[in-house]
């Protein structure tokens, strides 16, 4: 496989993508046409989540490893929301994948390729290496070496990237997203309920407090 990274990588999914909505890219992004709300909706991967199963409150995450605010969030707020909610059994995390270029698509598509307990590790990874990948030309070369570090080689990696019904299953969790009205990234719900706050740790406690209770 060539360590450029282009949409032709991901070509066989192209049919899949406009069939979802998506019109491939417009600068580096995909776009694609407002569609109605559909909260019940399940994902087409298992979700991925932190904290208990049967906590009160659930947060669901829909993040671009290639978003800034994403990272932000990542490095600055989750780690106080887990130690706060989710460490004490309040909270259930969940991180759902919305790609918004070539390279977010293919760390995400190899973040589930990976042990299911290195997944939130590798997402970290991304986010705190984005600058040196996630909007190069070359960006296979670096998500390979986070890739091996993480636990697979050379093999592993081409096969996991061509993987097709996984590049479709991680573009449908993206299409979830676009039908419970998620435009951009990071978009939150709690409960169900799309959180238009901040993401900052004050407005999520003050956010979950009706779920919550005196807990």
């Amino acid at each position: 496989m060539s360590s450029k990274l282009k949409l032709s990588v991901f070509a066989p999914v192209a049919a899949l993508a406009l069939a979802l909505g998506f019109s491939t890219l417009i600068d580096g992004r995909f776009v694609s046409p407002a569609v109605a709300q559909d909260a019940a909706a399940q994902p087409a991967l298992p979700d991925m989540a932190l904290g208990k199963a049967d906590a009160p409150v659930t947060i669901i995450e829909y993040s671009s490893l290639s978003c800034p605010h994403c990272a932000h969030f990542h490095s600055d707020v989750l780690p106080e929301l887990k130690k706060q909610f989710i460490d004490t059994g309040k909270v259930r995390y969940v991180q759902r994948e919305f790609p918004l270029n070539d390279a977010a698509f293919a760390g995400s598509v190899l973040a589930r390729c990976l042990d299911s307990s290195r997944f939130f590790a590798f997402n970290d990874l991304l986010f705190k290496k984005m600058d040196d990948w996630a909007f190069k030309q070359d960006a296979l070369t670096p998500l390979k070496l986070y890739a091996k570090q993480a636990g697979l080689n050379d093999a592993e990696f081409n096969k996991c990237l061509a993987d097709e019904d996984l590049q479709k299953k991680v573009l449908a969790v993206r299409g979830l997203g676009e039908k419970q009205g998620v435009r951009g990234t990071p978009t939150f719900f709690i409960n169900g309920k799309k959180f238009d706050g901040a993401p900052t740790i004050e407005a999520f406690a003050e956010a979950m407090k009706p779920y919550l209770g005196t807990q």
